[in-house]
């Protein structure tokens, strides 16, 4: 997740660049790459889509009008054309009758354009839906972004100071939900965020140049997953020797329900689980516990007919 520290940065002696140079350098030193945070501009993407819909949308009014007129066509050079491709590529070429060779020759610049219009739209869709469905860069991220970017030292509202980037460029961290980020945490749950934003300062690591200190996504990784293992061990463990201890039928059965309620709350609130993953963890979790202690393997004693 790599979120910079810039308030816990060393400062630099030295300021060998500035603008476009500085603000480049201070991106790919990011060792988890995780500031390559750039603006979609959706306004304008929107709006080249719907210019190229539009210019689309008459050269397919102008096909149509050619296709109407070789509906009605009784000339062979245009019953040809409409049936062979290659003859339509030929009568485009040679010099025959004018008007025929003019209006096929129209036809052919048409079909070309349409095609390179065409190519260049699908693209432009492409793209633009592969950035909408982008991970976007995380809040923590931005802020501390946008801090050194005003360098603004404090963090604080209201005390930033000259931009890195003058001009219009000065606005690019205005609207968070423009960002997109090339590249986002892998394994981004709610355990991690919450401990990269609120314990990051124990996950800090220094850049390759030693000016600019980030907090580790390996880090925090390695620590979630070591984390997580043992609080699956105590969730499982924990509950089975609790309720081999407990004796009492009614304290065994609320013991039984109170581990299940917190298995469900820690698989719900540190991952990033569907609700039907919930349901089907909690279910077979329940049934592992309910095994144990109908198989007389609890503390509970047996039941007893007469």
């Amino acid at each position: 997740m790599a979120t910079p520290d810039i308030e816990l940065a060393p400062q630099s002696t030295k300021s060998p660049t500035r603008g476009f140079a500085l603000v480049a350098s201070k991106i790919a030193s990011d060792i988890d790459k995780t500031t390559t945070i750039y603006r979609r501009f959706d306004e304008l993407s929107a709006r080249n889509l719907l210019f190229y819909q539009a210019e689309l949308a008459e050269l397919e009014d102008t096909q149509r009008e050619y296709d109407e007129v070789d509906r009605n066509a009784k000339d062979q050079v245009s019953i040809e054309c409409q049936r062979d491709w290659s003859e339509f590529e030929r009568h485009t070429r040679e010099e025959e009758n004018e008007m025929v060779q003019k209006r096929e020759k129209e036809k052919m610049e048409l079909a070309l354009k349409i095609r390179e219009k065409l190519e260049k739209y699908h693209a432009a869709l492409a793209a633009h839906r592969l950035l909408l469905n982008s991970q976007p860069p995380l809040n923590s991220t931005i802020k501390a972004l946008r801090n050194w970017f005003f360098n603004n030292t404090s963090g604080k509202l209201g005390e930033d100071k000259t931009p890195q980037l003058w001009g219009a460029s000065d606005t690019i961290f205005d609207d968070p939900h423009d960002l997109v980020a090339l590249r986002v945490p892998a394994d981004q749950d709610r355990l991690s965020e919450f401990i990269q934003n609120n314990f990051g300062v124990f996950f800090q690591t220094s850049a390759p140049d030693g000016r600019i200190t980030y907090t580790s996504e390996r880090s925090i990784s390695h620590f979630v997953a070591i984390f997580s293992t043992v609080l699956a061990a105590v969730l499982l463990f924990g509950a089975i020797i609790s309720l081999y201890i407990v004796q009492s039928k009614h304290a065994l059965l609320g013991m039984l329900s109170g581990w299940t309620v917190l298995f469900a709350a820690c698989v719900g609130l540190l991952t990033n689980a569907r609700r039907d993953q919930i349901f089907g963890a909690t279910a077979a979790y329940a049934a592992v516990l309910v095994v144990f202690v109908s198989g007389n393997l609890g503390g509970a004693p047996p039941t007893t007919l007469c």
